[in-house]
């Protein structure tokens, strides 16, 4: 039986933080050639809130955060952003996504960072370049301004890639498997500057593999393997029977199950 093709109808997912929402999907389903990713999400997540988001492989992490910023097709449903945020959003894909075969240097590199207020041929000023080298210092990369891209460890080119965040300076903040192959230390670095930036009031939304990790340093959680599991405070999100049962889900998937079309 084809477990991803199942349909239970269940009260919409939301998130436990109350306040405005910064980021909201309703109904939202994400499909690759008709083949499912994201079935039917329907919730928010809250201005300032600090969430993880799980689920096993190929369940639609990397789907939704790129659906939000546009770069995955939305089969049905929609998602809104606060008018005043739309441009406003940081996202950081998966380390291996990012081609760095581009001739460029460390400092480089952030100040891409400032292209969302000046534009990608604006000038940069010498507030800019402060802006810039202040973020290196703060991921531990000064010193380095000048080297190639090509030339640093995964673990620098993930710092060098928070540094451009940090310079970006956006209120909503989307990260896709952050901590991939890079080293304790430099994880437990880059979770403080997540921390950090919740607690500035920005929104930050993270795909993560540890649920160790997200038990204790994000208060909420969306859990989803294709579908929707559970969405709130982390300790309930990520109980037994919900992880239990995004497990079945995954083993029952089948890769060219159709899109479920169920009515909004």
């Amino acid at each position: 039986m084809n477990v991803a093709h199942q349909h239970v109808h269940r009260e919409p997912l939301h998130v436990g933080t109350q306040g405005r929402a910064a980021i909201s999907v309703c109904n939202l389903t994400v499909a690759y050639n008709r083949h499912p990713a994201v079935h039917h999400l329907t919730g928010d997540f809250s201005e300032g809130s600090l969430t993880a988001l799980c689920g096993p492989n190929g369940g639609g992490k990397s789907s939704l955060l790129k659906a939000i910023v546009g770069l995955a097709p939305i089969a049905s449903g929609h998602v809104d952003i606060a008018a005043d945020r739309k441009r406003a959003i940081a996202y950081l894909p998966q380390v291996v996504e990012v081609d760095r075969g581009f001739p460029l240097k460390v400092l480089d590199v952030a100040d891409l960072g400032h292209w969302r207020r000046s534009g990608a041929f604006g000038r940069l000023t010498g507030a800019h370049r402060r802006q810039s080298l202040s973020a290196l210092a703060a991921v531990g990369l000064q010193g380095l301004e000048l080297r190639p891209i090509e030339a640093l460890s995964v673990g620098q080119f993930q710092r060098l890639l928070f540094a451009r965040l940090i310079v970006e300076d956006a209120p909503i903040i989307l990260l896709d498997e952050p901590f991939n192959a890079i080293d304790q230390r430099t994880t437990e670095d880059l979770l403080k500057l997540i921390v950090g930036w919740s607690h500035e009031g920005r929104t930050v939304v993270a795909a993560i593999h540890d649920l160790d990790m997200a038990r204790r340093a994000f208060p909420e959680a969306l859990l989803i393997a294709r579908e929707p599991i559970a969405w709130g405070a982390t300790a309930e999100v990520l109980d037994d029977a919900n992880l239990a049962r995004a497990r079945d889900l995954a083993e029952g998937w089948l890769e060219n199950a159709p899109v479920c079309e169920v009515p909004a």
